[in-house]
């Protein structure tokens, strides 16, 4: 048989639900309750997840990408990632479809779990430049794998680690006093630097999108659960109201000041 015709039906060695392993995909939806919308809140925070994996492996090659000078590929890779990322603010829209009278039917059910515990939500945020080691104190239930993934985060270098690399690879100083004038140069000379212009503004999408998805988040759970406290012992929606401030990247909304 040639090769050509060995692709598709006629090689019948793998189907589509044996490639994507649907059957143990769609085992794992088990509520913990009789409450109709508790499969719609399972499904939905399963497939955060697997969005999040993705990020992490597209957010690490655009990484390496940028510390090797491949700008071009980097910003490829943002654009994937802007594009998931859009996804994960308009999947809120489909959790808002459930009152909070049907979250009531289920939520203690939840207790202690809480999304405040997604460790690869916080393996992102360290990737990004918002590290907390206390996080590891905080965190319950993870096992020595997830502890492990997260101490090698807080280690390992960030995306802005990675910028700076790009910079210094085109002869701009780094340094802490000479950071913002490096910064200000590539803005101002965009005919030399425009690569790590839109690389700079590709961050600042990641940044700015992620911040998006946290406010709609806190929108939603105010909808659903008003001021109550959150189920992993957080404070609920003033915990993650104060997150809605954070920067990944202050040196880059910064610089707007000083143009």
């Amino acid at each position: 048989m040639p090769p050509d015709r060995r692709f598709g039906e006629e090689g019948a060695r793998l189907s589509y639900g044996g490639y994507l392993r649907l059957p143990e995909l769609l085992a794992q939806q088990e509520p913990e309750s009789s409450a109709p919308d508790e499969l719609l809140f399972i499904t939905v925070h399963q497939v955060y997840e697997l969005w999040f994996k993705l990020l992490l492996h597209e957010l690490e090659s655009a990484r390496e990408a940028m510390s090797a000078g491949e700008l071009w590929k980097a910003r490829h890779l943002f654009k994937r990632v802007h594009a998931v990322e859009r996804v994960l603010v308009g999947q809120v829209d489909v959790l808002e479809t459930m009152t909070p009278q049907d979250f009531l039917e289920f939520r203690a059910k939840l207790a202690p779990a809480s999304g405040f515990q997604s460790v690869q939500f916080r393996e992102l945020e360290f990737l990004s430049g918002a590290k907390d080691p206390r996080y590891l104190q905080r965190v319950r239930n993870a096992g020595e794998d997830e502890l492990a993934r997260l101490r090698r985060r807080l280690e390992e270098p960030t995306l802005w680690d990675a910028y700076l690399t790009a910079l210094s690879q085109r002869g701009l100083p780094i340094s802490d006093e000479e950071i913002m004038g490096s910064l200000l140069a590539v803005a101002r000379d965009r005919g030399a630097h425009d690569d790590l212009w839109q690389l700079a503004e590709d961050l600042l999408t990641h940044d700015e999108t992620c911040a998006m998805w946290r406010m709609r988040h806190v929108q939603m759970v105010e909808r659903q659960i008003g001021t109550k406290s959150g189920t992993g012992g957080s404070t609920g929606a003033p915990y993650l109201r104060e997150r809605t401030r954070l920067h990944y990247f202050p040196l880059l909304w910064e610089l707007r000041g000083w143009l």
